[in-house]
């Protein structure tokens, strides 16, 4: 009765789902769609792939009637280094996400909704689009496209277990199977030339502010309190704080390709051991490793020998679970312990690497100074040379922006894409300019996004600016963004508060315009590692029990975004800092440090809008930037980013500017008033 109502369902469901309409896709009747040059390529690759599955098959020993290739590395990772960009060599398609399933006469693709148009230009007609995070799902496409008792095949390194076991669930096992292929497909097509990875480096105790080994002991004590006797850490940002090495195997993020198995017993770190040089082999205490407080070296795909030999010994064994930003162990990993044994939380480490210590504290303020002087340094050319009348592009832009952090002091390179966005691109807020996209930028709304990674620390920052004369409509939106991020900066709080009960803070003046900002006001951010960190996610729409901590780090990023007009993201990273007081409930009482330094848009900014502790607010955080940042920049004899700077922070009237004025300049002539005058409608407000 199942598979026959089943069989009706699908039946029903067929072609339902026809995808994004592509205009190229539609040829004049009568004409057969024909595919040339990297068309052509990428339409063997497609063929290729429709091979292998018919030809390999399970334990069943059954062709695959789909099969799925996901975003994800084996590690479950946000970027992907270029031997894992599967959907990329697949499809064609550069963007940074998306996911396709492949079945013997269709193929889809889901990205996001930003990069529908790129996928449509990158992706030949043997794909359809889809919307990721719309319907049709995933599980709904093939449900419509497949009948009963037929197979899905994927692959459990790159899919997490809980995304594993709710498609399975959904595909109604006996009737659609999800079955495990346990040798990529895409690879078997890719062949030999997939790219090879890098070689990690040491990260010194002098940016980690504690040895690996301190950290080891930190984990194994919480492996002993779970009555754990080991666990295994795949997320990559993981292995990296926890060994304090650090790789770039994959863009943005100073991570390598390892798995680490940690008992109380042993340390045993999987990778492409070619690639550890001396270095790291000195500092990880690998040769005649024979006790706890040392690291073996094995091969990356021995961890699934070790795995299943090791784990005949072990009584409860802890492996990693969703938690906010980070999606867990695969399915794979799940698959080849004994379920007996498997102990699923969060690992231990996200919240050990969340909360940072002194040295990591000082680090990250150092590279935020030095974040606010490549920032000043590129604005002030900017608004220059925009004056001039000089030609510049989102791209341009973004390229200057990156060479003036790749010029600081232990600069790493930068965190993630770099957005700018001018005018209606702004609206988009996940946009990244794009070959296809660039604009020029005209005397319109400016919004930039970037972060860099340095070797003290890692940064993030968005600021709106306007190459022209903004509208009172936008200096009202402007305005309402930056009174939601001081108030967000300026809370006291008690310790047991939840991120998601801060979101109203931040979004309410947003609110007040019948308006919201379709992302998240913050996520926790990393020193020298990732941009987005578990635990920390302000949102009112997350469910979440952990709260914040002294030493957490994370960003403080509320919006507004007009359709097809223009948009506008303010974005600075905060320190939770301890007030020494208590709550009379006995809560430690936390407060909120702006790391970042980087002035805000003076001509968007209505004054009579804000309260005057949000003045006062102001006041103060320009004066900060004018002390750090300023002080490097005359140290560095950027004069020009020097005075532009200071023209940017100048001191805000708390009260009756007019009055003011008067009182104070009363006695001067008016000549010398007049001059005065001048000045404060330099410097000053409306």
């Amino acid at each position: 009765l199942a598979v026959f109502l089943a069989t009706i369902e699908l039946t029903v469901a067929q072609n339902e789902f026809p995808g994004v309409r592509r205009a190229k896709c539609s040829p004049p009747s009568g004409r057969v769609q024909l595919y040339e040059g990297h068309d052509n390529v990428l339409m063997k690759r497609l063929q290729a792939l429709r091979t292998e599955m018919r030809r390999r098959s399970s334990t069943q020993s059954m062709e695959l009637d789909a099969y799925l290739v996901p975003g994800y590395d084996e590690h479950q990772s946000p970027f992907l280094m270029e031997a894992d960009q599967r959907v990329q060599f697949l499809t064609g398609f550069t963007g940074s996400i998306g996911e396709a399933v492949v079945l013997q006469r269709t193929a889809a693709l889901w990205t996001d909704d930003h990069f529908l148009a790129q996928a449509d230009l990158e992706v030949n007609c043997a794909w359809k689009l889809f919307r990721k995070g719309e319907r049709p799902t995933i599980t709904d496409f093939l449900l419509s496209e497949l009948s009963p008792n037929m197979r899905v095949g994927g692959d459990p390194q790159l899919i997490p277990h809980h995304q594993w076991k709710n498609l399975d669930s959904d595909l109604k096992p006996g009737v659609i199977r999800l079955v495990p292929i346990n040798r990529n497909l895409v690879d078997l097509v890719w062949g030999y030339r997939r790219p090879a990875s890098n070689a990690p480096k040491v990260h010194a105790v002098r940016f980690a502010g504690e040895t690996w080994a301190t950290k080891v002991a930190k984990l194994r004590a919480d492996l002993t309190a779970h009555r754990c006797d080991g666990m295994i850490v795949t997320s990559l940002t993981e292995v990296a704080y926890l060994l304090n090495v650090r790789g770039s195997d994959i863009p943005y993020v100073p991570v390598f390709k390892a798995y680490l198995l940690v008992t109380h017993e042993h340390l045993f770190l999987y990778t492409n051991t070619s690639r550890i040089t001396h270095s790291v082999s000195t500092h990880l205490k690998t040769h005649a490793c024979h006790n706890a407080n040392c690291v073996k070296l094995r091969e990356y795909e021995d961890v699934w020998r070790d795995l299943r030999t090791l784990s005949q010994h072990w009584q409860r064994f802890l492996v990693p679970g969703p938690i906010v930003f980070d999606t867990g162990a695969s399915e794979a990993i799940h698959a080849v312990l004994p379920s007996n044994i498997i102990l699923e939380r969060p690992s231990p480490i996200i919240f050990q690497r969340a909360q940072k210590n002194d040295v990591e504290k000082r680090g990250m303020r150092q590279a935020h100074i030095k974040d606010g002087v490549a920032m000043c340094e590129v604005l002030s050319r900017l608004e220059e040379r925009f004056l001039a009348g000089d030609v510049i592009t989102e791209l341009s832009l973004a390229r200057e922006i990156d060479h003036a952090r790749k010029k600081q002091n232990n600069s790493e390179g930068i965190a993630f894409p770099t957005t700018v966005a001018a005018g209606k691109n702004s609206a988009l807020p996940n946009y990244t300019p794009t070959n296809r996209t660039n604009a020029e930028l005209t005397e319109s709304m400016l919004l930039i996004d970037s972060g860099g990674q340095y070797e003290d620390g890692t940064t993030e920052v968005s600021r709106t600016l306007h190459l022209g004369e903004p509208t009172k409509e936008q200096i009202q939106a402007y305005t309402n963004v930056l009174i939601g991020m001081i108030r967000l900066s300026m809370l006291t709080f008690p310790d047991n508060l939840k991120p998601a009960e801060l979101d109203a803070l931040a979004r309410g003046p947003v609110w007040g315009s019948m308006n919201d900002y379709p992302h998240g006001t913050g996520h926790g951010i990393g020193s020298y590692s990732s941009v987005r960190e578990s635990p920390i996610s302000i949102s009112y729409t997350a469910k979440q029990r952990y709260t914040f901590k002294e030493g957490y780090f994370f960003s403080n990023e509320p919006g507004y975004y007009k359709p097809n007009a223009y948009g506008i993201r303010l974005e600075n990273v905060l320190e939770v800092v301890d007030t020494g007081k208590t709550h009379p409930t006995g809560y430690k009482f936390l407060a909120f440090q702006d790391v970042t330094l980087v002035p805000f848009e003076r001509k968007l900014i209505d004054r009579t809008m804000l309260s005057v502790p949000e003045i006062k607010w102001l006041n103060g955080y320009n004066a900060r930037i004018r002390e750090l940042v300023g002080s490097e920049l005359k140290r560095m004899h950027k004069m020009d980013a020097f005075y532009w700077m200071m023209n940017k922070t100048s001191h805000v009237c708390e009260s009756n500017c007019a009055s003011f004025a008067i009182s104070t300049f009363g006695h001067l002539s008016l000549a010398n008033i007049f001059t005065v005058v001048l000045l404060l409608a330099r410097f000053t407000f409306n």
